[in-house]
């Protein structure tokens, strides 16, 4: 029985040395592919559904105009009446041309031309508030709008 003695082996240590590679390797890779919202909302929304929608290919020459119900500092939603913000600030209907001014100014010449605008609207707006919106739109000269929805998932029956 000697013969079939058990000899104490020590398990051999992990080699550590390319763990920094990888973890550098990984966060190059989601800085890269990250997208950076540049805008903070200020109010919340929930896009409606369509069945018939279809992707824009625009990048530069957008204005982002949300509207729904206002959030406080910890990103709870206030009762209160849906409110409007174009890019960073909080506008009324009136202020709406002013400020599509300001930002087609802060454009290139070539873009202010391929100017749009584009609508994240909460899907229990007041139509009401969305046509005076559309009209300060028009008063602005803004007259190409995209509207944002998700895709209506279709149920089988």
């Amino acid at each position: 029985m000697s013969r079939f003695r058990r000899r104490n082996h020590d398990v051999p240590g992990l080699n550590l040395a390319s763990m920094p590679d990888l973890i550098f390797t990984v966060l190059f890779f989601f800085m890269i592919v990250t997208h950076m919202r540049q805008t903070e909302l200020k109010v919340r929304y929930v896009v409606p559904q369509g069945t018939e929608l279809e992707k824009t290919g625009y990048k530069g020459s957008v204005v982002y105009l949300y509207i729904g119900r206002p959030v406080d500092e910890q990103g709870k939603v206030m009762d209160a009446p849906p409110r409007i913000q174009l890019n960073d600030r909080i506008v009324s209907v009136q202020e709406i041309p002013g400020a599509v001014a300001e930002a087609r100014e802060q454009m290139a010449s070539e873009d202010r031309m391929r100017m749009t605008v584009s609508i994240h609207a909460d899907r229990d707006v007041d139509m009401g508030l969305m046509n005076d919106v559309k009209q300060a739109l028009r008063q602005a000269g803004a007259l190409r709008i995209n509207y944002s929805a998700t895709n209506q998932e279709e149920t089988v029956d």
